[in-house]
C-alpha cells in the first residue's frame, strides 16, 4: 500500500465521514387518539428514537410499544396484551425519506413543508405510507419535525373483538413530534 492510499484511508476518510451532519433523538413524541361516541382513547410515548440524515433525506424511527402511556392503567394493559401483543411485536418502525426541503434549506432558520414517504411497520405488518409534515429549523440548528398520519388497525393485522368494536375508532389519528439534535 503506498503512502497516499494509507494517508487517505486513515486520515481523510474519517474526516469526510464526520463532516456529514446527522440528527437524532431518543425522546421523540408519538401520540395517538381514537374518538368514538362511547369513549376516547389516547396515549403518548416520549421515548421514540429517530435518526435523520439531511444529505440523503433518510429518516428512521423506532418506537417501543410498551412505552405508550395511557391515563387508565387497564387501557394500557389491554392495548399491550390484547391488541398490540407487545411481547410478540415489541416495537414499531419507520424507514423512509423526506422530500420538499434540501439539506441546504434545512440549514436556514424557518418552517419547511415536507412529505415523508416510506415503510411503516406495526404489529409485524409493513405498509407503504406517504404523509405531509413540517420541519422547523431554529437559530441553534435544532430541527423540529412533525407529521400526522391516519392508521387503520385492520391494515396492520390488529384484531378488535366485535364486543368492543364500537369503542375503538376504525381510523386512529397518530401525531409525530420530534426534536432533533446534531449527533
Amino acid at each position: 500500500m503506498n503512502l497516499r492510499t494509507l494517508l487517505f484511508s486513515t486520515i481523510l476518510l474519517p474526516a469526510m465521514a464526520s463532516a456529514q451532519e446527522r440528527y437524532s433523538t431518543r425522546t421523540g413524541e408519538i401520540s395517538f387518539f381514537s374518538a368514538t361516541s362511547m369513549e376516547n382513547i389516547e396515549a403518548v410515548n416520549h421515548k421514540a428514537t429517530s435518526v435523520f440524515d439531511p444529505a440523503t433525506s433518510a429518516m428512521e424511527f423506532a418506537v417501543l410499544i410498551k412505552a405508550f402511556e395511557f391515563k387508565k392503567a387497564l387501557m394500557q394493559e389491554h392495548f399491550n396484551e390484547n391488541y398490540m401483543e407487545s411481547n410478540t411485536f415489541p416495537k414499531s418502525t419507520f424507514k423512509g425519506k423526506l422530500s420538499g426541503a434540501s439539506a441546504e434549506d434545512l440549514k436556514k432558520p424557518g418552517k419547511h413543508d415536507i412529505t415523508v414517504e416510506g415503510e411503516l411497520t406495526i404489529h409485524g405488518v409493513t405498509k407503504h405510507i406517504t404523509a405531509p409534515g413540517t420541519i422547523t429549523t431554529d437559530a441553534s440548528a435544532t430541527l423540529n419535525a412533525s407529521s400526522d398520519i391516519i392508521v387503520k388497525p385492520e391494515d396492520y393485522g390488529i384484531r378488535i373483538p366485535s364486543v368492543v368494536r364500537g369503542q375503538i375508532a376504525e381510523e386512529i389519528q397518530v401525531k409525530i413530534r420530534i426534536q432533533y439534535q446534531k449527533m
